[in-house]
């Protein structure tokens, strides 16, 4: 990664104001969750109000944390590394980079006042309407733009294996975005709006949208950040160049086929069914490719994770996507689909990617970013980092265990029988059961929460340029023993 200084200064302004944005919309996206996850345990903290109800909060609390946090990290950290692997400063000045992003934040705002005003187009993902996908294609394409004229405008003659990460995830949403909000809206000054697709064909394209958005914009766009901090961290090369490129092209071509595999026992085509079962299946090897030049590219630095808290939180992320992606693919399998489906096991899985990979490795790029951007000498605290990462995994660990045993248990009772043939258990008795395992959700959420309160005070900190008057971490585990007499 050729860093050298570009010929005009790199605009770091807008990286600076897309990382604040990044954790500010953390902590909105996992207060909310807490709430809504309370909400689930409690039902009486829905509070009677429409504006409040899980109903209203679920999608902005999904949007919050994949568009808001996850968005705006993958802003942040596409046009830090395009700059610097191209040795060019951004397309289009300082103007345009500054519509890039507020343009972002008021879509934000847009569809969150959406979801709480029930003003959206009621799809499984309470996408928003009409007038908030016409503005994000407008930003998108903006993005777009930057981001490939910067490339083409690069000084390097070589296109660094992040940005084609970046880049993949940037044209693939656009297109998932276009082909699944298609709609007629009734008038052009109201909010209601009609969309193209019905039935079936609606069902394949909502889950063609909905699990490539997970495969491009939560797995290749946060792959592009792996591929850049991990080695810039742990100070090392990427273990093998030609493994990133092997990696890329089958992980581009099997994920657009996969998203049947959310459609398993329904009307959809059996055959389309196990089409997507099928390529599911294919993607683990893909995903494990890039899981092992991640965690190989700490070969002969192995040590560094004994006292750097940032290195130990990007690699615990790739650990937590090589769970994740082997989770994913045996979820899709019919048998086992037929035990998960509908059911919480989803929701841990769901999560132990989103907090575990998407989280995680976006914390450890922040924390490296901030002491750059705001010209520190370092962090305000290493030892804090450790904090949060401990509280943090955690938090993950009980979220998703819990999860994973109150949706097996799910599962199971939905599915007993008696000995005359009946269902034994009614749906209120499952719901009834889940109760001490949403409370242990709702505890793992809190403690999450917290964790990324640590990260918040210590990189205000690190802004105004303090220093806490530390030793150098080392991690407990990192003591040696005293020798044998």
């Amino acid at each position: 990664m050729s860093e050298a200084v570009a010929t005009q200064p790199y605009n770091e302004e807008v990286v600076r104001q897309f990382t604040i944005a990044t954790v500010f919309w953390g902590v909105i996206g996992f207060l909310v969750g807490v709430v809504i996850a309370l909400q689930l345990a409690f039902p009486v903290l829905n509070l009677g109000l429409e504006w409040t109800t899980f109903g209203r909060l679920r999608p902005v609390h999904t949007s919050a944390v994949i568009f808001a946090f996850g968005g705006n990290a993958l802003f942040a950290t596409s046009l830090y590394v395009v700059q610097r692997t191209c040795r060019a400063t951004l397309w289009g000045g300082p103007a345009t980079a500054s519509f890039l992003f507020w343009g972002y934040q008021a879509f934000i705002v847009l569809a969150a006042s959406g979801y709480v005003l029930g003003v959206t187009q009621s799809k499984e993902y309470a996408e928003p309407e009409w007038y908030v996908d016409l503005w994000l294609t407008i930003v998108w394409v903006v993005y777009l733009f930057v981001f490939v004229g910067t490339i083409m405008r690069r000084k390097e003659p070589h296109i660094y294996v992040a940005n084609w990460f970046y880049l993949a995830y940037i044209i693939t949403i656009a297109m998932l975005h276009l082909v699944n909000n298609m709609a007629l809206p009734v008038s052009f000054f109201g909010t209601k709006s009609y969309i193209l697709w019905s039935g079936v064909q609606d069902a394949l394209t909502q889950w063609w949208y909905g699990h490539n958005a997970v495969g491009f914009f939560l797995t290749a766009g946060f792959l592009g950040m792996m591929y850049y901090f991990v080695p810039k961290q742990a100070e090392r090369p990427v273990y093998s160049y030609r493994l990133s490129i092997v990696h890329f092209w089958s992980l581009i071509f099997l994920y657009i086929w996969a998203g049947p595999h959310h459609l398993h026992y329904t009307a959809l085509p059996d055959w389309a069914q196990t089409l997507g079962m099928t390529f599911s299946v294919m993607l683990w090897m893909p995903s494990w490719g890039g899981m092992i030049n991640g965690i190989m590219t700490l070969s002969g630095a192995w040590d560094k994770l004994r006292t750097d808290p940032i290195l130990r939180m990007l690699v615990a992320s790739i650990a937590f996507y090589g769970m994740s992606t082997f989770e994913g693919p045996m979820m899709s399998i019919k048998p086992v689909n037929a035990l998960s489906h509908y059911t919480d096991w989803t929701i841990g899985h769901v999560h132990s990617g989103a907090l575990g990979w998407v989280a995680f490795i976006s914390f450890g790029a922040v924390y490296y970013l901030v002491p750059k951007l705001w010209k520190r000498e370092r962090l305000y605290s290493i030892r804090m980092v450790s904090y949060h990462f401990w509280i943090s995994t955690i938090g993950i660990v009980l979220y998703i265990t819990a999860m994973w045993v109150g949706g097996i248990t799910q599962g199971l009772m939905w599915r007993a029988y008696d000995e005359l043939g009946f269902l034994q258990y009614s749906f209120a008795e499952t719901v009834e059961a889940m109760h001490p395992y949403y409370v242990i959700r709702a505890l793992g959420g809190v403690l999450f929460l917290l964790g990324s309160f640590v990260m918040v005070y210590n990189l205000i900190r690190t802004a105004r340029g303090d220093l806490r008057d530390e030793a150098p971490y080392v991690s407990p585990t990192a003591a040696q023993a005293a020798p044998a007499e």
